[in-house]
């Protein structure tokens, strides 16, 4: 921490660490000289004790897959699947989201192939859905743009790159003039 607080000297004084246990049992305890500093600040969570901890957090949820076992754990994966594609507007957060999920089901499961995963979990119905579908057009659009300039060094015309990359002629001007 201070080695953090050297580097990088955050503005704000007041400052918090969270140590997240997977039980209390499994807590270390820190030597006399540094608990009157770290007791204001460190915070502790044990996962084995989120039981009364509410249920709608998508947060709290993808926290406590962590903890989940076998079946349960599947079933609670797609739950929070769920959560995330209902609750999630932005398409980059919500990618994340299910990315890190996934991560945490493929930890659980080892013997598991990445497409068994998928399947287990729905994932590639992702695919198929409306958000998905805008998110990628919209990274191959930007795609498309970060060609133009590379294009116009190459000594093609305006309308040349609107045809090559099938492109709109005034969208393709709009972005040269931009640059």
């Amino acid at each position: 921490m201070f080695l953090y607080f050297t580097q990088y000297q955050p503005p704000n004084p007041d400052w918090f660490a969270i140590v997240i246990y997977d039980k209390r049992s499994n807590e270390r305890s820190y030597p006399q000289r540094y608990r009157s500093l770290l007791e204001p600040h460190l915070r502790r969570f044990y996962l084995d004790e989120l039981d009364g901890a509410p249920d709608d957090s998508l947060g709290i949820g993808i926290v406590r897959l962590v903890i989940e076992s076998g079946n349960k754990a599947r079933e609670f994966a797609k739950t929070l699947i769920n959560k995330a594609n209902e609750e999630l507007t932005d398409t980059l957060i919500q990618r994340k989201i299910l990315e890190f999920i996934e991560t945490i089901i493929v930890y659980k499961f080892p013997n598991l192939s990445p497409e068994e995963i998928k399947t287990m979990l729905n994932l590639n119905l992702l695919k198929q859905t409306k958000v998905y579908q805008e998110a990628k057009e919209e990274g191959k659009l930007e795609t498309k743009l970060k060609m133009i300039p590379i294009l116009l060094e190459l000594g093609l015309s305006v309308q040349q790159i609107a045809e090559r990359l099938e492109l709109d002629v005034e969208e393709a001007r709009k972005t040269i003039q931009e640059i």
